[in-house]
């Protein structure tokens, strides 16, 4: 019996593939969502489409080429027809938290660059308002310690992401704050604040850049897909 958590997923994953087609170049999210969503893709080349792609991660390359996902730098593109990412947290307005797999500029860069962002999640993501879940910010180790402060004095309680008894390095060898603010009354206005800061890579929030959310439960059934709010 798969796990339930698991289950909503892919639930998510497989619908949000539907919306691949023939000739599109594509974003690969990184994380535990999106790791369906690619393999979903790869089975789909199997079959006969053909796209080519940007993976968010080394993670995620790597699961593209065994999946055997044709991959191409950004010096072949302009732009991204359709990305499909997971998420910390989403709340009604589409703002999310994102970076728990510790790929958040990767993934805001491709986000940037894409005509149709797609995010998938299970339904327990889904929240009233952000903050339950801390807000991963990528910075720079040079002078890390002044960011902290810095970051600290915006209100929050934070952590640098460690990888066993070693400080967690991003993909660009960058650390992770996680900071925890607790309920986030105005996320567009942290956001200023937090990048502001200098030494600030990126930080975790996504304002304004999901097209869709797709749901998938946990217990099964068809995924809900929600529209944008206007």
């Amino acid at each position: 019996m798969e796990n339930s958590a698991i289950n909503g997923k892919k639930i998510a994953a497989n619908k949000a593939i539907e919306y691949v087609r023939n000739g599109m170049t594509l974003g690969l999210g990184t994380g535990s969502t999106a790791y369906w969503a690619i393999r979903g893709i790869g089975d789909m080349v199997k079959n006969g489409l053909s796209v080519r792609a940007i993976a968010t991660s080394i993670q995620s390359e790597e699961l593209a080429r065994e999946m055997n996902i044709p991959l191409v730098p950004f010096t072949e593109i302009d732009h991204l027809d359709i990305t499909i990412d997971g998420a910390d947290e989403v709340d009604p307005a589409f703002n999310l938290i994102k970076g728990g797999g510790g790929a958040l500029l990767r993934e805001k860069i491709v986000a940037s660059a894409t005509r149709f962002y797609i995010i998938i999640v299970d339904e327990t993501k889904l929240v009233k308002q952000l903050g339950r879940f801390p807000l991963p910010v990528e910075v720079a180790p040079f002078g890390w310690e002044l960011t902290e402060r810095r970051l600290t004095a915006l209100g929050c309680t934070l952590a640098r992401r460690m990888a066993g008894d070693k400080p967690f390095l991003t993909d660009n060898q960058h650390y992770i704050l996680d900071c925890s603010f607790g309920t986030i009354a105005d996320p567009p206005q942290l956001h200023r604040q937090v990048s502001d800061i200098t030494g600030v890579m990126e930080d975790g929030f996504f304002i304004n850049m999901a097209n869709i959310v797709i749901a998938g439960s946990p217990s099964g059934g068809d995924a809900r897909v929600l529209a944008k709010p206007q």
